[in-house]
């Protein structure tokens, strides 16, 4: 316990009821967390009661307040304000501080009579630049399809120093060029060219589409046709960029659409940037995980948006921040308009997916797993209650030929992908007839125990994130008494089959949670329930046989259980018991050569 708490709960006593932040430090002064509070005497309080229901972090960070400043202020609203400062300024540890994955990209236009357009990772050259972008790509992108619609020149030579010292290259004769080189362009005009490409960049399609309709009318009445062509098909290729610049032709003018996806030690929030209807920018940052009932997105919104001056009308996101009439309050006295956070509509839901995928894959590319993935197990800790997504995962499936060969298949799959050295074979030994529930709970107080008494190998030691059961609501009623019997805090749920056998639910243990609607997830729980019904439906099929040619061999008049133990023992496949000669058996089992030769015909025909 932090023997400064008596300390600082006396000097809670008195704190104000007023709105503020407090601001805690440890012993060495640094600044460890920073919060605002509608009323600080009770939220101070609630760090420093006896008994304390602390999650891990704010337990971690009590442990290490040596004191606390706070500031009072005059609205809850002026609270979230400075609260976004103070982070933003101390990046405190225990704060959710924001990693952004990129550094800042810009668009360069150059100096000089004959600018050129370049994407660049910084300002450090002379010329005038466009940004900042916080995508390469789309960066990129952006000036290349600049160079490409006005015909600028991308190639090495110098302008107008090279001028007809060769011949003009394949990208003039192919119209990707304006042919710059051939000298017969005046700096006047290649200036309103750059004028109109820097005008394409910056607003979009529209403005620069209405500026050269003027520029081809005019051109037109003044009889220059060959000008009044270059600057149509100009204005067709701007046309034809913007349609390519669209994502799922999204009907949205001006917003953002926020997407998180969550992995096993953080979150990953990817943020879809609109303007005039088009995809203008992505920004990807990476936070830590939010503690149980800690609002991952209220806290992203209020430091991502605060002093920004690029804040959209609409906001779309997957739930509606715990604050977001704060946080409104915030973006229209900054943008000084009416800015609405919503969830998705209609199409709408369409943009919040692609968000969300950009993270998943941003995460699968930095865990090496594939963003369905990553999606399938964020989805599966949603639909079923989850404190995070489940990283590992056993699954069990009863299989029996009537009665006989009772065994179990477990299998396992770690961050959404099968781990084969996991699995596990179980033979049923105290149920003799057939009864799955009876059997599961067999199989699981054998596993289970391993967990408790650290007695098995590394996998059965191991306690999984989640267990799934082939089979509904008893199976899960039976194994959850079990594992609270055993004192684990294992989740655990059924997979449940249609009349076809094919997935249809996950049962609970009370009722059904239908899943179908959910892609990614579904998918993912069909191919557990697929390979765990497989893999214990081998491994009966194999025992069966095992069953059946045993007794074939104890059909030989003189053979017993012991001699046939050690024939097993010996050959330990049917393979190798084919090829061993009369003599081999007669040595291995102790039997004379007769009988032998009376098993060995026995063996040839099996």
């Amino acid at each position: 316990m932090n023997p400064k708490i008596p300390y600082l709960r006396e000097k809670t006593k008195n704190l104000t009821e007023s709105p503020g932040v407090y601001i805690m430090k440890d012993k060495d002064g640094n600044i460890i967390y920073i919060g605002k509070a509608k009323n600080l005497h009770k939220r101070v309080s609630s760090y420093f009661r006896e008994n304390p229901n602390h999650t891990p972090k704010v337990s971690a960070m009590v442990s290490n307040v040596n004191d606390y400043e706070f500031i009072v202020t005059d609205s809850e609203y002026e609270a979230l304000l400075l609260e976004c400062s103070l982070i933003k300024q101390h990046k405190p540890k225990y704060n959710i501080l924001l990693k952004d994955d990129k550094g800042y990209h810009y668009i360069r236009i150059s100096d000089g009579k004959y600018p050129r357009i370049t994407a660049e990772k910084n300002t450090l050259q002379s010329g005038r630049y466009l940004g900042p972008y916080t995508s390469g790509i789309v960066a990129k992108e952006t000036a290349d399809e600049a160079n490409h619609v006005f015909m600028l020149p991308t190639c090495n030579k110098r302008f107008p120093q090279d001028f007809r010292k060769s011949r003009p290259c394949l990208n003039y004769h192919i119209k990707n060029c304006m042919g710059v080189c051939t000298g017969n362009i005046s700096p006047e005009e290649y200036a309103d060219i750059i004028k109109q490409a820097e005008s394409f960049m910056k607003n979009g399609s529209k403005e620069s589409v209405k500026r050269m309709e003027k520029e081809m009318n005019k051109a037109s009445e003044n009889l220059e046709f060959e000008k009044a062509a270059v600057i149509r098909d100009r204005i067709n290729a701007v046309r034809k960029a913007s349609e390519k610049q669209k994502i799922i032709n999204s009907s949205i003018n001006n917003a953002d659409i926020i997407g998180t996806a969550e992995f096993h030690n953080g979150v990953c929030i990817s943020v879809l940037i609109y303007r005039q209807n088009r995809l203008y920018d992505k920004a990807v940052f990476e936070s830590e995980k939010a503690d149980s009932g800690e609002d991952i997105l209220n806290q992203f919104m209020m430091q991502y948006y605060y002093n920004k001056t690029d804040i959209p009308k609409i906001i779309i996101v997957d739930h509606i921040p715990e604050e977001y009439e704060l946080i409104e309050k915030m973006l229209n006295v900054q943008s000084g308009m009416k800015v609405n956070i919503t969830t998705p509509k209609g199409k709408q839901a369409e943009l919040l997916r692609l968000a969300k995928n950009n993270s998943a894959e941003y995460i699968a590319i930095k865990n090496d797993r594939t963003g369905k993935e990553i999606i399938a197990l964020e989805q599966l800790g949603k639909v079923l209650g989850l404190d995070k997504p489940p990283k590992y995962i056993e699954a069990y499936d009863i299989s029996n030929l009537s009665s006989e060969s009772i065994v179990a298949g477990m299998v396992v799959f770690e961050n959404g992908r099968p781990l084969k050295k996991a699995y596990k074979r179980f033979s049923v030994k105290e149920i003799q007839y057939q009864n799955d529930y009876e059997s599961m709970y067999e199989v699981l107080t054998r596993r289970l125990k391993h967990i408790i008494n650290k007695d098995g190998d590394e996998y059965l030691n191991r306690t999984p994130d989640l267990i799934l059961l082939d089979g509904g609501k008893g199976h899960v009623n039976t194994i959850t008494a079990l594992v609270r019997e055993l004192g684990l805090n294992i989740k655990v749920f059924g997979m449940v089959k249609n009349d076809k056998h094919r997935t249809r639910a996950i049962a609970s243990g009370g009722n059904e949670i239908q899943i179908d609607n959910l892609q990614p997830a579904f998918l993912f729980i069909t191919a557990i329930q697929d390979e765990v019904h497989r893999f214990s439906v081998s491994y009966m099929h194999s025992k069966h046989k095992k069953k059946t040619y045993i007794s074939e061999i104890m059909s030989v008049r003189g053979i017993g259980e012991k001699k046939c133990e050690k024939i097993l023992l010996k050959y330990k496949t049917k393979d190798n018991l084919k090829n061993a000669s009369p003599e081999d058996l007669s040595v291995t089992a102790g039997i004379n050569i007769n009988t032998a030769r009376e098993l060995w015909e026995v063996i040839k025909n099996m």
